[in-house]
């Protein structure tokens, strides 16, 4: 009996530390919230954070460039020739994209700061979006891409532009800037 009390009491307490110790979710809404606060800065917790969400971002976008490419090549989708080597070319396209951004995410893990990493992996994101909202547009395609396509543009625009790579940029022009010369002062002598 008293060890049954001291199990149960174990349990809430631990239960107890369990619920106030719970890591803080770093999910869109999140982001955004962050990136229409005036404050931008972000730890690096929440950077690394970042790179992941935008990691997980590009995972789905692959497993979605998968699923329409094998409905289109098996036919489940109502698309004629022409068109289907049109989006095929399409889906090439991102597949590059969606290379190029994780090498990218994985390069600013490594150097969080480099900044021609951080425009690649905007401009693969942007390059992606652009797509995904096209072939949303496309009845046969809509049920395969779902909300991905408005998602990874708010990813894309206003939370990684303006938490990561406005700051960076800004850091960068600062870094770059030398300071005023001093004037010299004029010799005091002959005048030819």
């Amino acid at each position: 009996m008293g060890y049954r009390k001291i199990f149960i009491g174990g349990l809430i307490l631990f239960l107890g530390f369990v619920s106030v110790g719970e890591a803080e979710d770093y999910s869109l809404p999140y982001f955004l919230s962050k990136a229409s606060s005036k404050t931008i800065d972000l730890s690096k917790k929440e950077k690394t954070e970042l790179l992941n969400q935008l990691e997980e971002v590009l995972k789905q976008a692959q497993g979605i460039r998968v699923k329409l490419i094998q409905a289109i090549q098996t036919g489940e989708t109502d698309v004629r020739y022409q068109e289907g080597k049109f989006w095929m070319s399409k889906l090439e396209e991102d597949k590059e994209s969606i290379e190029t951004g994780m090498q990218q995410t994985k390069l600013l893990r490594e150097r969080p700061s480099h900044l021609v990493a951080s425009i690649k992996l905007y401009k693969s994101l942007k390059d992606l979006s652009e797509n995904f909202n096209a072939y949303n547009n496309m009845s046969s395609f809509s049920a395969f891409v779902g909300d991905s396509a408005p998602e990874m543009e708010l990813w894309a625009d206003p939370v990684f532009f303006k938490l990561h790579l406005l700051p960076l940029a800004r850091s960068k022009e600062i870094e770059g800037k030398t300071p005023p010369r001093e004037k010299r002062p004029e010799a005091k002598g002959k005048k030819p």
